[in-house]
């Protein structure tokens, strides 16, 4: 079993950064890949980034060049810098580990205009 536990989420103005960290109870080494969802009010959830073990980073088109995915392998820890934050981004972000595959319980980004 694998506890992940998002923090970094919070009330930023639109044009501003926040950072994002997932810390895995395991070495994220031996899961195959770490991912951020978002959900916002009423919507599905939707992928925004994944690293795989290999350091192989993706992300969704709307998101790439705003959104950067990184680890920290020592301190078990994904993050997710998401720089010039827009209304729309207001979702709790959820931390998703594939193989084997747990959720957290995610954190609140509200973005205001």
């Amino acid at each position: 079993q694998v506890q992940l536990v998002e923090s970094g989420g919070g009330l930023v103005q639109a044009g501003g950064s926040l950072r994002l960290s997932c810390v895995a109870s395991k070495s994220i080494i031996s899961i195959a890949a770490m991912s951020w969802f978002r959900q916002a009010p009423g919507k599905q959830r939707e992928f925004v980034a994944t690293i795989t073990n290999g350091g192989t980073t993706n992300y969704a088109v709307s998101m790439k060049g705003r959104f950067a995915i990184s680890r920290d392998v020592a301190k078990n820890t994904v993050y997710l810098q998401m720089n010039s934050l827009k209304p729309e981004d207001t979702a709790v972000y959820y931390c998703k580990s594939f193989s084997p595959t747990y959720w957290g319980q995610g954190t609140q980004v509200t973005v205001s205009s």
